[in-house]
């Protein structure tokens, strides 16, 4: 072979060896490259940027969801002697703490007892006089007098005028009581059962709070009236209107507090509704009102009227009790 041929021969080869390495590299490198980009690892450290950046906005709500939540807290009221109860040896109504209680007060004290004493005495005295002058020791002839025009006129237009004057203040009384409430105020639902109460708080989560008798011990104990203390009352802001709205779960009961001069029948399948103002903070005391079976005299009230930041807090203490407003909805 000649030394031409021996060079061809040596070409040949150096060319299939170059185009059998860059296919075996040029792919390896194909594959390798989309695995870290010098764009990518470039634009590394501008991307950390944000992410720094958000983990650092990120921090306070972290620190909010760390920091400890508000559970409230309760210690019940002590009642005061004579205050929301009944008395010894009381014989009128009981004290009064709501101005619906102050002018049902006032219009038994000052129009109705003066008008039913004056009657009372003068019927009497009728009585009386009729029962001295004219017996049959006395007066042996009897009257043939018919009838007397002015004592009839008498006897029929002073009637008419002490209804009109009774009941102008007794109208307006019964409209006071059941003015609607205003708008925002607080509600109550009040379920009557056999033989218990239940006062659920729809503005504040909705929870229920059931309440059954003391024993006789246990209420002496905590230094309560016996057969009117309860294991959980019902707690209210003092000093606010309240909506109550009762209702029975089975037969009719009535919720009455006689010292906040309210009742109100809680009848199955219907809804009643009225407004309660507590003037000040204390425990009152009331009882069913109505015949609802055997255990009819087991089912007192106590109702705990608190300034509106205690019962804030004691909402807090309840299983789902919130305080406030519900949180408006983020923007779209």
């Amino acid at each position: 072979m000649s030394l031409a041929d021996t060079a061809r021969s040596m070409g040949k080869a150096f060319r299939t060896f170059g185009v059998a390495a860059a296919l075996t590299f040029g792919t390896q490198a194909m594959a390798a490259a989309p695995a870290a980009p010098v764009a990518t690892e470039a634009a590394a450290p501008v991307a950390a940027a944000p992410a720094a950046a958000a983990s650092d906005s990120a921090a306070p709500a972290v620190a909010a969801e760390a920091a400890p939540v508000d559970k409230g807290y309760y210690t019940p009221m002590k009642p005061t002697a004579g205050k929301g109860q009944p008395v010894d040896k009381g014989w009128t109504f009981q004290d009064q703490y709501s101005p619906i209680g102050e002018e049902g007060l006032w219009m038994h004290d000052v129009i109705l007892m003066p008008i039913i004493v004056a009657i009372s005495i003068l019927v009497l005295v009728l009585l009386l006089v009729v029962m001295a002058k004219f017996n049959k020791r006395a007066n042996p002839v009897a009257s043939k007098t018919s009838h007397n025009t002015l004592i009839e006129v008498i006897w029929t237009l002073v009637p008419v005028l002490i209804l009109v004057v009774i009941a102008v203040p007794s109208i307006r009384l019964l409209a006071h009581q059941y003015d609607p409430a205003p708008k925002g105020a607080l509600t109550v639902k009040v379920t009557g059962y056999q033989w218990y109460w239940g006062y659920t708080y729809p503005d504040n989560g909705g929870f229920e709070v059931i309440s059954n008798m003391l024993s006789e011990e246990d209420a002496l104990k905590a230094g309560e009236p016996a057969h009117l203390a309860v294991d959980n009352r019902m707690v209210v802001p003092a000093g606010e209107p309240i909506r109550i709205q009762t209702i029975g779960s089975d037969v009719i009961h009535a919720f009455a507090v006689p010292s906040l001069w309210f009742k109100l029948d809680a009848v199955p399948g219907r809804i009643n509704e009225k407004v309660l103002f507590i003037k000040e903070p204390g425990v009152y005391y009331g009882q069913c009102s109505e015949l609802c079976g055997a255990r009819h005299g087991y089912m007192p009230i106590a109702v705990e009227a608190l300034p509106r930041d205690k019962f804030e807090a004691w909402v807090k203490t309840q299983p789902g009790g919130t305080v406030g407003a519900a949180p408006a909805a983020p923007a779209a």
